[in-house]
């Protein structure tokens, strides 16, 4: 056996070692609480955690209203408003 192989095989079965023992998991306590915060703040950010159980209609706005409001939104997409205004600085705009 070389001398080069003498070397290279401890420290192989060291890296391997090392690489292996950086998989293990070392935060059990974490692992088991992961998650706790996000489903504390959704719920208590939950005004009514029982609405999808309420069947009741929507009060407060008749058929003709609705139907109207409706209707401006679908409106509001064929013809949408300008959203800017051409400004010139600096110089002159030619044409009538």
């Amino acid at each position: 056996m070389t001398t080069t192989t003498q070397f290279f095989r401890p420290a192989f079965l060291l890296a391997t070692t090392s690489l292996l023992a950086a998989c293990a998991s070392t935060t059990p306590q974490l692992d088991a609480v992961f998650g706790d915060a996000v489903r504390e703040a959704r719920t208590a950010q939950t005004l009514n955690p029982k609405a999808s159980e309420n069947t009741d209609p929507v009060l407060g706005i008749d058929g003709k209203a609705g139907a109207a409001a409706q209707q401006r939104y679908q409106e509001s997409f064929q013809a949408p408003p300008r959203t800017f205004e051409i400004i010139n600085i600096g110089g002159a705009i030619t044409g009538d």
